[in-house]
């Protein structure tokens, strides 16, 4: 599966922006798209994902602020981030994670979109 990220860029505090991945590939029914940010010096961490079946899950810091759809045709996902801060300020990377019925669950990653939020 291969992952294209668009969106990112630079944002004021209290603006928004919007990500957007598309997966391409061999594509499996049981599946989620989501998206994972990294600070400077710091793992990977969650931020937010839905599934093939449309759950959606948020980290708290995001929660109320962050909107996470799917186009599950395209198998596209969307990131609309709101208010963000400058503690949002990381890259930005999309996950896709399917169960492979020969494999069992694999995951990839897209390249990563850099967010900066400046004060």
């Amino acid at each position: 599966v291969q992952l294209v990220e668009a969106g990112g860029g630079t944002v004021q505090a209290g603006g928004s922006l919007r990500l957007s991945c598309a997966a391409s590939g061999t594509i499996f029914g049981i599946n989620a798209m989501g998206w994972y940010r990294q600070f400077p010096g710091k793992q990977r961490d969650f931020v937010a994902a839905v599934t093939s079946y449309g759950g959606t899950n948020y980290t708290d810091s995001v929660k109320g602020r962050f909107i996470i759809s799917r186009d599950r045709a395209k198998n596209t996902v969307l990131l609309e981030m709101n208010d963000l801060k400058v503690e949002d300020t990381a890259v930005y990377y999309c996950h896709f994670g399917q169960l492979s019925p020969r494999d069992g669950y694999v995951d990839f990653w897209g390249q990563g979109t850099l967010v900066t939020v400046s004060s």
